[in-house]
């Protein structure tokens, strides 16, 4: 058969029984090409209704709590910080009073790799329950704005089409509702990088005392908004690549909102007898018109299932009113659905929690060698040695200080080794640094000659105390003339 000739039993574009249209290559595209997508490639809207069921009302609870924190949070003082603060310009985060710095590479990796890893084991446990009760994009779309839409739209408490063209004034008021949350939760996000106190001062203060602030507030707000009032569920279907990651993070233990085709197939079509054969799925489409991303859980496991268990609340309510038992749809697992006996011990669930463990004590490891300030010697330029006119050699050093505490501090440098020692320092007798600040201190070290060996170097320990009783000692090498 010629490559350019399809076969006779696929549907051609554009055929019509009868007709005598030119045959296309093409075939016939599907209804929905994707979910939000309609077969001539137009955007397919999606207005789900709504099934007030159990897991809803729970789902809710969760939802509005999480809002609640989100907004709390950043207003709440730990040891007079915020319990999080990512300044980014000032390089710097601190979390539950512990301050991070940019120089903290370990911790910061092991951080990185505990979240990767506790989201691979809560995906390989519970499915996409992140996705479906905590994400903030399914929180707020379907407990803030969707609400909102069905309100303007006369929908309220069901969802779905309205049944009147909507008003220009509806429309432009459900606009500034929208204008107004987003507004809201853009200053809330920016608090997490600049702290209440700051963001306070610039919302008081005028736009142009700080430009850059302002414009970044502006542009947060307009990417929630083409986000909730234009892009919504195209969000989880396209841009965000956890749906995609599911297929290697999921075995066939792991927890989904599943539909059970044991029990509900063939389903029951037409006026068919409850006793004919037929399944418990009435085929009434419920699971569908519900879904916030426009997919048939009957058609098996789906990356644009987000695990929101609306088709659950819906089928078990259509399963109540035709007398038959609820759970047709359901959390299950892909083995329990075939009849396997559920494994809590496998592979993954061993191993991701081991190595989740480890991490963690590496990190309070590492943590807890964390010193009230950091201090580190470095060599000067120049001439690696001088000779001074009292007969003792001199050393050029470079001290990094950085104040790890929310304090100012006052610092004490002196030498400890070799007690013939002494320290000059070129600048300051004591440097005091502020929060969080960080100086370089130039130091001279001067050594009596006979403190140095044959090969002209010597063993020094410096100790640098803060005005609290905090010290650090820190090894150096001292140069000198060979004898």
């Amino acid at each position: 058969m010629s490559s350019s000739t399809p076969p006779s039993d696929l549907p051609i574009a554009g055929e019509k029984s009868g007709d005598s249209l030119q045959h296309s290559a093409m075939l016939e595209a599907p209804d929905h090409v994707l979910s939000t997508l309609e077969k001539d490639g137009s955007r397919r809207w999606l207005r789900p209704r709504l099934s007030r069921g159990f897991w809803w009302k729970r789902r809710r609870a969760f939802a509005y709590a999480l809002m609640a924190f989100f907004i709390i949070l950043p207003h709440v003082r730990f040891g007079g910080m915020p319990p999080v603060l990512l300044d980014i310009p000032a390089r710097r985060f601190v979390f539950l009073g512990h301050t991070f710095l940019p120089t903290d590479t370990l911790l910061l990796a092991l951080v990185m790799l505990g979240g990767f890893l506790t989201i691979v084991l809560a995906t390989a446990l519970t499915g996409r329950v992140w996705c479906g009760w905590a994400c903030p994009q399914t929180v707020y779309m379907e407990y803030v704005f969707r609400p909102i839409d069905r309100l303007f739209e006369g929908t309220k408490g069901k969802g779905g089409k309205p049944k009147h063209k909507i008003e220009g004034w509806r429309r432009l008021a459900r606009w500034a509702v929208y204008l107004l949350l987003c507004f809201l939760l853009a200053n809330t996000f920016i608090a997490y990088f600049v702290g209440t106190d700051r963001l306070g001062d610039w919302m008081r203060s005028s736009p142009l005392e700080h430009p850059i602030a302002f414009v970044v507030m502006g542009g947060v707000t307009a990417l929630m908004m083409f986000d909730f009032l234009y892009f919504r569920e195209q969000t989880c279907l396209i841009a965000c690549p956890y749906g995609r990651f599911q297929s290697v993070m999921l075995d066939r233990q792991s927890l989904i909102v599943a539909y059970d085709p044991n029990r509900g197939e063939p389903r029951k079509k037409g006026r068919r007898k409850p006793d004919d054969g037929a399944g418990d799925c009435v085929a009434c489409n419920q699971c569908v018109v519900v879904c916030p991303t426009g997919i048939d859980i009957r058609d098996g496991l789906q990356l644009e299932c987000i695990n929101c268990t609306q088709c659950i609340d819906a089928c078990d309510s259509v399963m109540t009113k035709v007398g038959k038992p609820t759970g047709l749809i359901r959390y299950s697992s892909q083995d329990a659905l075939t009849g396997n006996p559920p494994k809590l011990f496998r592979l993954r669930t061993v191993a991701y929690p081991a190595l989740l463990l480890a991490v963690g004590i590496a990190f309070i490891g590492v943590l807890s060698t964390k010193y009230a300030f950091d201090a580190r010697v470095i060599r000067g330029k120049g001439s690696p040695f001088t000779r001074q006119d009292q007969g003792t050699i001199s050393n050029q050093f470079r001290l990094r200080l950085v104040n790890r505490t929310n304090e100012t501090r006052q610092y004490t440098i002196e030498m400890v080794e070799p007690e013939s020692a002494t320290i000059h320092e070129i600048e300051v007798e004591k440097p005091t640094l502020q929060s969080n600040g960080t100086t370089l201190v130039p130091i001279m070290v001067e050594i009596p000659t006979k403190a140095f060996g044959p090969s002209g170097n010597a063993d020094g320990k410096m100790r640098v105390t803060d005005d609290v009783g905090n010290e650090r000692f820190l090894k150096m090498q001292l140069l000198g003339p060979r004898r």
